[in-house]
């Protein structure tokens, strides 16, 4: 599973038994492919961990582990994922590394409630300030 290529600032380049260029579906379809040895459309944990050791995953992933990176891939704990999941999910997993780091950003609710202090501080805490959230 190379997908060392990826980072969050330079995307998607290069993949063991995929093209460097194409849509992402295609490359996770061929590293899919690559990791599927049985040909059986559906990949085990076992097959996954194999491949996470023998290539040069994203740092990202490395740091979390193949265990936690097939957990993402299979949720409900089947043991196995199908092309068309494993092709979605890693396709939004590599979305998500090339977006801006969403770690680092505060909560929505803690925005909000931010906002919404910083707001009625301005219109004072009288009846009829600026915000009213039981509205």
């Amino acid at each position: 599973m190379d997908i060392s290529g990826v980072s969050a600032s330079s995307g998607l380049h290069a993949m063991s038994g995929a093209s460097s260029s194409g849509p992402p579906q295609q490359k996770m379809s061929s590293l899919f492919d690559s990791i599927d040895t049985s040909g059986s459309g559906s990949i085990t944990k076992a097959q996954f961990e194999q491949a996470f050791q023998s290539n040069n995953p994203p740092a990202v992933f490395q740091n979390q582990g193949a265990g936690a990176t097939f957990s993402q891939l299979d949720p409900s704990g089947t043991g196995s994922v199908s092309k068309s999941d494993f092709v979605s999910k890693m396709s939004q997993l590599m979305a998500s590394l090339r977006a801006p780091d969403a770690s680092s950003a505060p909560a929505p609710a803690t925005t909000l409630s931010t906002s919404t202090q910083a707001l009625n501080q301005v219109g004072g805490t009288a009846p009829g300030s600026v915000v009213n959230l039981s509205a």
